[in-house]
């Protein structure tokens, strides 16, 4: 069964960062943010994403937080200010999640 995920990082390497992002771009999640991505993920894809990341990050420096969401808890997200980077967000994105 797919899950909702959240992947946040905070990543102080440019090639570790960017490495990160392609791997979650890979999975099939979508950029809303330079460093938050979101989407659904099965349970050995979510295992995976979390094997990849731990063996390329610095673990001493470097944080990835993956927050799988059910659904009913995802419909109480709230979004204020700007929310989601337009230039990374498409409006085909946000009806497919929002």
């Amino acid at each position: 069964m797919d899950k909702l995920v959240w992947v946040l990082y905070d990543i102080t390497d440019n090639k570790v960062r960017r490495t990160i992002a392609k791997i979650c771009k890979n999975k099939g999640l979508y950029r809303v943010q330079k460093s938050a991505f979101l989407g659904t993920l099965n349970n050995n894809q979510l295992d995976e994403l979390k094997l990849m990341c731990n063996e390329i990050i610095n673990v001493k420096i470097d944080s990835v937080y993956i927050f799988p969401m059910c659904e009913e808890d995802f419909r109480k997200v709230k979004l204020l200010g700007q929310a989601f980077d337009k230039k990374l967000v498409s409006a085909e994105l946000l009806a497919k999640f929002f």
